[in-house]
């Protein structure tokens, strides 16, 4: 009788969580955004949401939860019940990044999450402010070497993508620089405009409102290739960094456990929100890309960037703790 009622048990949760499917979503979703407004994440995750509530007919709520180099909002949804009621706008920073530069981070990017779909693929932009006196990528590096230590640049906090992005061309190119860490990508935006931060590599879609305002200057962009939103600027391989190119990617995770069919209705609506003009236009003109995929993808793609990371801040000595 016990094994009959447990069999039952058994059979009447898999009809329950198949209910649930076919019923999701009924009420809101959060998506939490580990940085503060104003930053590539947080556009991204601004411009899928509003896709995502007109697809699936339910309110998809950006929350930003900031700190701690995107750990304390990735660490939120980790944690969070998994019902596909609360997601993570995750990227390469607080997925990638940070568990290979800390040990201190408080939950596992394969074990504590399972990927939804990749959203999008956004360039980063070594930017300076209009008091320097540099004009391009050789002129910066010729006076980092002729002050070690002494230019300082922003980023959206120590271990994010916008930080060992600005490690690695450092390293590259043999200079040493300042590190200021700050609750994200868009925060260092003013004051890079105001003269008080020198430098920094943040997200195209934080700094392109500005690269007409003439106080700041964009010497190249990240990315092994031209950013369409800025075809005569040069990228920092074309500018002489050898072999350079590193990008943020941002896709949407659930906890771990969240049912297989309500990650894959959220799967088909990404998917449809990313094949439409609108959104990909959208995406164009904030400087960022639309890519998609399965969830299985994006797992794979994740655990590749964690081994290619690793090897990279091995190698340059990079530690957050």
């Amino acid at each position: 009788m016990r094994i009959r009622a447990l069999f039952a048990g058994i059979v009447l949760s898999f009809f329950a969580m198949g209910a649930a499917a076919q019923i999701y979503p009924s009420r809101p979703v959060r998506m939490i955004v580990p940085f503060a407004s104003g930053g590539g994440s947080d556009t991204v995750a601004r411009v899928i949401s509003q896709a995502l509530s007109a697809s699936l007919g339910q309110g998809f709520v950006v929350e930003n939860r900031t700190g701690a180099g995107g750990a304390i909002g990735a660490d939120a949804v980790a944690k969070s019940a998994p019902d596909g009621y609360t997601l993570l706008l995750g990227s390469t920073s607080e997925i990638v990044h940070l568990v290979n530069v800390s040990t201190k981070v408080p939950y596992d990017p394969i074990k504590d999450f399972a990927p939804v779909g990749l959203v999008g693929s956004v360039p980063m932009a070594l930017t300076v402010s209009e008091a320097l006196p540099v004009s391009s990528v050789q002129d910066l590096v010729k006076l980092a070497k002729a002050q070690p230590g002494k230019l300082s640049f922003g980023s959206g906090g120590t271990g994010t993508t916008t930080h060992l992005a600005v490690e690695l061309f450092a390293a590259t190119m043999g200079i040493k620089m300042t590190h200021v860490p700050y609750k994200g990508s868009g925060a260092i935006i003013p004051d890079l405009l105001n003269g008080n931060l020198q430098l920094g590599m943040p997200l195209l879609p934080a700094i392109l409102p500005q690269a007409s305002s003439g106080k700041v200057k964009i010497l190249a962009v990240s990315t092994a290739r031209r950013a369409p939103s800025l075809p005569n600027t040069p990228t920092l391989q074309e500018a002489g960094v050898k072999g350079y190119d590193t990008t943020l990617w941002t896709g949407i995770l659930a906890p771990a456990g969240t049912p297989r069919e309500i990650v894959m209705k959220l799967n088909a609506a990404i998917v449809k929100a990313l094949h439409d003009p609108a959104v990909k236009e959208r995406f164009l003109s904030d400087g960022a890309e639309t890519v998609g995929g399965t969830p299985e993808e994006f797992a794979a793609l994740i655990g590749a960037e964690l081994k290619k990371w690793g090897r990279v801040i091995k190698e340059a000595h990079i530690k957050a703790d």
